[in-house]
């Protein structure tokens, strides 16, 4: 049986390993298709990877027990060069600082304030699954429209993240006993 932590840190990494898929067919689209609005809750594949990194940096914020001031739709980085790097730094941040944390920290509670003012009080780890199921049904939505703007579709299952996870220790093992 895995501690909470080991499982959140597991799927915190997937979240590199999906975002660098889809990142891969996403490069392949124009500029000007990324940020077309195509219906989507933030409009634009574009503005909707703006949503995640504003997510993950508003959630890191209060784990910390910090209250950000941050709006979800605010405009961080126009270039998409950028905003796919910052989104990797604030994913790789959120990953270092769970890893620091003990892991009682993955079953107390998370008292914050939400943007317009209310208290909340929830268990770390339903705001990380809720935090990062909501990263994976954002990219779900990206997905289904870069296939519609012409870009392959990416394999992003969690399980295939494992399997290639569990085959890159193994080929290290070999190698290391070679």
């Amino acid at each position: 049986m895995i501690s909470w932590k080991t499982h959140f840190l597991y799927l915190v990494d997937y979240q590199h390993w999906a975002n660098e898929r889809l990142f891969d067919v996403l490069d392949k689209l124009s500029d000007e298709a990324r940020k077309r609005d195509v219906g989507l809750f933030y409009k634009s594949v574009h503005a909707t990877y703006n949503h995640m990194l504003l997510s993950n940096l508003l959630w890191l914020s209060r784990l910390r027990g910090e209250t950000p001031d941050l709006r979800l739709d605010q405009p961080m980085y126009e270039e998409w060069r950028d905003l796919k790097q910052a989104l990797r730094q604030s994913a790789r941040q959120t990953q270092h600082w769970l890893q620091a944390q003990p892991n009682e920290f993955f079953e107390g509670e998370l008292r914050y304030r939400t943007q317009s003012g209310i208290n909340h009080v929830n268990w770390v780890h339903d705001v990380l699954a809720n935090f990062l199921a909501e990263y994976t049904h954002q990219r779900g939505q990206i997905t289904a429209i870069a296939t519609q703007l012409g870009a392959p579709a990416p394999e992003l299952e969690f399980l295939n993240y494992r399997r290639e996870m569990q085959d890159s220790l193994a080929k290290m093992r070999q190698a290391a006993n070679a």
